[in-house]
């Protein structure tokens, strides 16, 4: 399968484990109404994170395809799988109040005893900028292997 169909396929995959979640953490909502509620409080983080990682699989695949080796080094919560969990983790928040994916509801009451009060609150009073921040953590990995894959490119027209 050429890069292009991956990239479409991993993007079109997210979206919807994405969606799959919130179906299933919000049975108090039929399915349509849970997803309506997610795309209108998260469209930007729900479609985002599908164009970051079909763009980083499409990146993956070109690399691979041109023989390259591009050695992106991603630490824990730094690379672009980390930053997208942390994205989908923080934009679950912000649905809560609707009654969207009840289950958080647990999850944010076990905040307190791992971050503590201060830091809880935090996460959960910035819990969509932390969102955004998440994705633009996805598109500045992709920027960086796509200027390491251009390099990578020019280099080897030049020998």
């Amino acid at each position: 399968m050429n890069p292009i169909k991956k990239a479409i396929l991993a993007g079109i995959m997210t979206i919807v484990v994405y969606l799959t979640v919130v179906v299933l953490t919000t049975p108090a909502l039929e399915p349509i109404a849970a997803i309506n509620a997610a795309f209108q409080l998260n469209a930007i983080v729900i479609i985002g994170m599908g164009v970051g990682i079909g763009l980083q699989v499409y990146l993956s695949g070109k690399s691979k395809m041109l023989g390259c080796k591009l050695n992106v080094k991603r630490k824990a919560f730094g690379g672009s799988s980390g930053s997208t969990a942390v994205t989908s983790f923080f934009s679950f928040f912000s649905l809560v109040p609707l009654g969207c994916c009840g289950w958080w509801l647990y999850a944010l009451s076990l905040l307190p005893s791992i971050f503590g009060t201060g830091v809880s609150a935090v996460l959960i009073e910035y819990s969509q900028p932390l969102a955004y921040l998440g994705l633009v953590v996805i598109f500045g990995f992709n920027a960086l292997t796509a200027i390491k894959l251009h390099k990578e490119k020019k280099l080897r027209q030049l020998i």
